[in-house]
């Protein structure tokens, strides 16, 4: 009962914010209090901004879970749309940084140490705060320079509260609109709330570092810091200084005697190595966190968000893209709904023509208008009516996409990215979706089966 109190009396102030930056239509969309939204909209003046942008400061302003929920939710246009999708991208995670002295006993407390016994120097002056940590260049007892990222103190018990609220009003939204059980809202909540317990503990985040850099080690032109463990714990993260230049300006880079057109390259081939062949990659490729080092290495930091993509996905995603690329429709649905994506009473043949719809208008254009994410959204969005089921890792896929087509079209507006990576992906096909593949696997699948042939007789064998 009482939780229930605090779930309506925090909701009315979400509402109030909302109406005061004239950002209601998040929850007129919900259908949650019409009657509240009603006449707060009496009281909300009209603005001149989008209604993401005016989203985006209101999700400031209600503090880090909401930022982060913002964020989240920049991923899922199906949710939101495409406009308010793109402005919830830009949201900024800053938040003023807390003193440096708790800053130090923060370090203390996690190793029971003396600061001065684990570092020669920390700057006072962090160099990033967000919603989450903040960030302090500091140098080691063995004189090595490196990165500190702290877990800003009480922040998991503002989680835990704001997470309960979302669950309350997911629920909320399920009950009152049944159209909405499609995307399910519970679900993407849980998800969220998943995905921000493991940025609650920086062990996670070190161990996410770790993983890539060992699957990107022999990786030309990529380059991940590496992770001082030592003095890594649950609140504390420290690794590798890395200077460099950010990969989106141009005139700093090209002033280094940097190859833009490389540095492309570089970033759609790293991307497609871990996506495609690892199945595990950054899912936050923003400009923020992307540098370039003096030998011209992509340094890439901030593993809070990461993406996973079992075999079978890549194989799935690899399908349909190619099948758009050769303009095999049917292929292309039939992909779907092998993959279970789509339900099987709906017509494969009128999906067919709704992928048609999509690709069409792509053949002929020149390859530096081709957006391979952009493909996917408008695919997602076609899905819509066709009841499939949200694909969260497809989601963040397209979202990470999205960000390494933009930051390539900031090096040269010239360049596809897609196109450099040609190459690769094509290597890439053949191993994995040629003919000699298909019967690897088959042979594999049988191999496994015949493992599991005794078992399936004794059970039989019982009955």
């Amino acid at each position: 009962m009482i939780r229930s109190f605090y779930n309506i009396a925090w909701f009315l102030r979400i509402a109030w914010v909302l109406a005061r930056h004239k950002a209601l239509f998040l929850l007129e969309n919900t259908n949650v209090a019409p009657v509240l939204t009603f006449l707060l909209r009496i009281v909300s003046a009209s603005s001149p901004d989008r209604p993401g942008e005016r989203l985006a400061t209101a999700l400031e302003k209600l503090g880090p879970t909401f930022i982060k929920l913002g964020q989240a939710l920049s991923t899922r246009a199906d949710l939101v749309g495409d406009e308010v999708a793109q402005d919830l991208a830009r949201l900024q995670d800053k938040l003023p940084n807390f003193p440096y002295e708790v800053a130090l006993a923060i370090i203390k407390e996690e190793f029971d140490r003396p600061v001065d016994e684990l570092f020669q120097s920390i700057d006072p002056q962090p160099v990033a705060a967000a919603s989450i940590a903040q960030v302090h260049q500091a140098v080691t007892i063995e004189g090595k320079k490196v990165a500190i990222k702290l877990l800003r103190p009480g922040i998991e018990n503002i989680f835990a509260r704001d997470i309960q609220l979302f669950l309350w009003l997911a629920k909320l939204i399920e009950k009152r609109v049944p159209y909405s059980r499609r995307l399910k809202p519970v679900e993407v909540i849980n998800i969220f709330a998943q995905t921000v317990r493991m940025e609650m503990d920086l062990r996670f985040e070190a161990a996410a570092a770790s993983e890539l850099k060992e699957n990107c080690i022999h990786d030309k032109g990529f380059y991940v810091p590496e992770i001082d463990w030592q003095r890594t714990s649950k609140r504390v993260l420290t690794l590798e200084w890395v200077d460099g230049i950010p990969i989106i300006d141009k005139e700093a880079l090209t002033a280094a005697g940097h190859d833009l057109e490389k540095i492309a390259r570089q970033l759609a081939v790293s991307f497609f190595n871990q996506a495609y062949r690892d199945g595990f990659f950054h899912a936050d490729m923003h400009p923020g966190n992307l540098f370039v080092n003096s030998n011209g290495d992509i340094v890439v930091i901030d593993f809070g968000i990461m993406g996973r993509l079992d075999k079978q996905t890549r194989l799935y995603v690899a399908e349909i893209l190619h099948g758009f690329l050769i303009r095999d429709y049917r292929k292309v649905a039939k992909v779907h709904f092998d993959a279970g994506y789509v339900p099987k009473h709906q017509s494969i043949d009128n999906f067919a023509q709704a992928c048609r719809s999509i690709g069409e208008p792509i053949i002929g254009l020149p390859v530096a208008q081709i957006s391979i994410a952009r493909l996917l959204m408008q695919l997602f969005k076609i899905t819509e009516d066709f009841e499939m089921e949200t694909q969260p890792q497809l989601l963040l896929l397209q979202k990470t996409m999205m960000l390494v087509e933009g930051v390539g079209s900031v090096l040269d507006p010239n360049v596809n990215m897609w196109k450099l990576a040609e190459p690769w992906i094509e290597a890439w096909a053949v191993r994995n979706l040629g003919p000699e593949a298909k019967l690897i696997n088959a042979a594999k699948a049988f191999v496994s089966a015949l493992a599991d042939l005794p078992e399936i007789l004794q059970r039989l064998g019982k009955n």
